[in-house]
């Protein structure tokens, strides 16, 4: 692929007010002006480079977003105060009373909670599917579907979307294609592939110390600008806005993610092969078992690799969760929450970060109590760190 996200990053240039080669902090929450007239444009949206409540943007929040719509080629991109602070103001700025979503069943579970059980009050309704089977995406779209809904890489359950294909399906019915691209930043840029707004929680792998939450919707300038009108914009209505100081150390840390991206993939393609060579049932894209190994990839920036994301399944919750405290306590990572940490995360997501979709269909969809997700740190030395794990999954049993 051509594009190069990370050089786009690292051609921005900015200083700061007094020369410094970071840009300066906006430490301020509203903005004077030196006549009224230019307040009243600034409000009407009518003026470039003016700034007038932090809520509607700050200089910090531009730069950052500016870095975020260089990394996923878009015309331009909004930053919000979580992750869900960009994923529902898009869903909403989108759809309204009466319309459809098509989504993938396995998503983050916040989102699906917000579509299965909060937009329904909105008279939005949603479809879930196999996002892998076009078919069943396509027979699932009626008259009033206005959106198809996935991520690159699903969670937890690592599915894989064939943006490209899904593109074509949005386009052939005048639908959005939106993707959450949290768990695959550089590796994949959906917007290069055909879709029309790339979300990330920058809580996760952008941010990379998991110290800020945060979140962004890159996409055309016509559509940010339509998510923060003052008028109608559900972005600014909303308020879920970034902090300046978020912000800043946000963009402070996006100029490693490139080299983090590499190790994080380096070190999970590693576990990934050592365990499925035990016996395990391991799922990461890089695996040539994946069912969608090769819709990945013919969609990546192949040298961010396949991703720090892998599960594999223990058997049963009890399994599981003797082996992340086992883990925890060798020192091998931390039972949390969360990705993107520089030290390996591990969580049961049936329990967890999935707990909000009812048993049944964490059954249908084979999300099993069994399951393990692993967030893979930066470990330099990722044979030893394989050794350890070895020694815990045979000391539990899971081996």
């Amino acid at each position: 692929m051509k594009f190069k996200p990370a050089n786009n990053i690292q051609d921005l240039q900015y200083f700061g007010e007094f020369g410094g080669v970071n840009p300066s902090i906006s430490d301020s929450s509203t903005y004077t002006f030196l006549s009224a007239k230019t307040m009243f444009d600034t409000f009407e949206g009518n003026t470039d480079g003016c700034y007038l409540y932090s809520r509607h943007s700050s200089p910090s929040n531009l730069y950052l977003g500016e870095a975020l719509a260089a990394m996923e080629g878009t015309e331009t991109a909004n930053v919000a105060g979580s992750g869900m602070g960009a994923i529902t103001p898009t869903i909403l700025q989108i759809c309204g009373n009466g319309d459809h979503i098509v989504s993938s069943r396995t998503i983050y579970g916040g989102t699906y909670a917000f579509l299965k059980n909060f937009t329904p009050r909105m008279g939005i309704e949603t479809s879930f599917v196999d996002i892998t089977k076009l078919d069943v995406v396509e027979a699932a779209i009626t008259d009033n579907t206005k959106m198809i809904y996935c991520e690159s890489v699903s969670n937890p359950l690592l599915e894989v979307a064939d943006i490209k294909a899904l593109a074509k399906i949005a386009k052939k019915y005048d639908l959005k294609l939106v993707v959450d691209n949290t768990f695959s930043p550089l590796s994949i840029a959906p917007a290069q592939l055909g879709a029309d707004v790339v979300l990330h929680s920058l809580t996760k792998f952008i941010n990379g110390s998991s110290d800020t939450m945060g979140g962004v919707v890159c996409a055309s300038s016509d559509f940010i600008n339509s998510q923060k009108s003052v008028i109608d914009g559900a972005s600014m209505l909303l308020g879920a806005s970034m902090d300046s100081m978020r912000s800043a150390s946000i963009l402070k840390n996006m100029r490693t993610l490139h080299i983090r991206m590499k190790q994080h993939s380096k070190n999970a393609a590693f576990l990934a092969e050592k365990f499925e060579a035990d016996g395990l049932k391991t799922v990461y894209p890089g695996l040539k078992s994946h069912p969608s190994h090769e819709v990945f990839t013919s969609m990546m920036n192949k040298e961010y690799g396949y991703g720090g994301m892998l599960t594999i399944d223990a058997g049963s919750l009890e399994k599981a969760n003797e082996l992340m405290e086992l883990m925890q306590e060798k020192n091998l990572g931390y039972l949390a929450v969360s990705l993107g940490f520089y030290k390996t995360l591990f969580s049961a997501p049936g329990t967890s970060t999935s707990s909000e979709i009812p048993e049944d269909e964490q059954a249908e969809m084979g999300l099993t109590d069994g399951l393990i997700r692993f967030s893979i740190g930066l470990d330099n030395d990722i044979e030893r760190t394989y050794e350890m794990m070895n020694a815990c999954m045979k000391e539990v049993g899971v081996l």
